[in-house]
């Protein structure tokens, strides 16, 4: 009889609580079981004297983690019912709030990807050591949904090496899925220290031995490249830093960089105009909330109603399930959206 392999191992070694995600066929991607097991180890160690800092790292060299698995989700919508799905998001959102509350510094690993979910886990703590091989992005879009794990809140206030927080950089990178480098995560805010992959092991060990700073003092260094998204940043305050869809729309066709025009418009083919209409209305009710804990909310309640609509289950299919990328997104036209559909929700 085979035994079960448990999807994170939860483990106390000199007072560090270690959580290791451990699916690694799934690239780490997030499931009710997974969830339930880092909310119920946060909840012990955050009252814990014995523990003093937490470090959450794959045991994949393939991925940090992939998200969440909203292939599961999508299999109970299409079988007619939605209450696992919105259960499965609320308990995410709910250890989302515990990691950004927690009140011991919590380090993330990032050595690979880290999308949607991912960054749940990993941006909302103290400390996001990536390498070379990190790659981070909210891909919402191309399958029907919204950003949710509170990156519409942690984004628009991450302050990286500009010095102060770039609402329109939020935007750009939630509504086009931009996939941030290790030098973009850096400048950005979104990571806050670089360690190369060949020392990560022994970084991890001297966290656990000596202490974070020790560590960090010993091996944090610098990415190779610059970031794209600083070069790109003239043109991203000018046209997404705007109220609606139809502003940010405008600016773009008034946009005298052609190249950016055409990179925006590339990125954002095969979005669906109702995720992008919402998600701008999304991004910017939570400009204006006061905790983590409402936009969790908001994300919580735009998301909801995008599930029930067709083209969740549809985007799943074409990006995760068929890999076709062929979804036939309904209404297809970003002039035929009911925006005051979302703005009735948040209102």
């Amino acid at each position: 009889m085979s035994m079960s392999v448990c999807p994170v191992n939860v483990s106390v070694r000199n007072s560090t609580g270690l959580l290791e995600l451990n699916r690694p066929k799934a690239l780490n991607s997030l499931n009710p079981r997974m969830v339930d097991l880092i909310t119920d180890a946060l909840e012990k160690w955050a009252d814990d004297p014995d523990v003093h800092r937490v470090i959450i790292y794959s045991s994949s060299p393939k991925a940090f983690c992939a998200g969440g698995d909203v292939r599961l989700v999508r299999e109970e919508i299409t079988g007619g019912s939605y209450k696992a799905g919105d259960k499965f998001f609320l308990d995410e959102y709910e250890m989302n709030n515990a990691l950004a509350n927690f009140p011991k510094p919590v380090v993330a690993l990032i050595d690979g990807v880290a999308m949607g979910g991912g960054l749940g886990i990993s941006a909302h703590g103290s400390h996001r050591v990536i390498t070379e091989n990190a790659l981070a992005a909210m891909p919402e879009m191309v399958i029907g949904f919204s950003p949710d794990v509170g990156m519409t809140w942690m984004m628009a206030r991450m302050v990286g090496e500009p010095g102060r927080p770039i609402p329109a950089l939020a935007s750009f990178a939630l509504l086009t899925g931009w996939r941030f480098s290790p030098a973009d995560m850096l400048w950005s805010g979104l990571a806050t220290d670089y360690v190369p992959s060949e020392d990560l092991g022994e970084f991890m060990d001297t966290v656990i031995a000596e202490s974070l700073d020790d560590a960090l003092e010993r091996f944090s260094t610098q990415p190779t490249g610059e970031s794209e998204l600083a070069v790109w940043l003239p043109e991203i305050e000018e046209c997404f830093g705007h109220p609606t869809w139809a502003d940010i729309s405008a600016a773009l066709s008034e946009c005298a960089n052609a190249e950016f025009v055409e990179l925006v418009h590339g990125l954002m083919r095969d979005a669906n105009p109702s995720s992008v209409v919402a998600t701008v209305e999304l991004f910017n009710a939570n400009l204006e909330v006061s905790s983590l804990r409402v936009a969790l909310e908001n994300e919580n309640a735009i998301g909801s109603e995008l599930r029930r609509e067709p083209n969740f289950p549809e985007g799943v299919r074409a990006v995760l399930v068929d890999k076709t990328r062929d979804a036939e997104f309904t209404p297809s036209d970003y002039k035929d959206v009911d925006v005051r559909t979302y703005r009735t929700i948040l209102s």
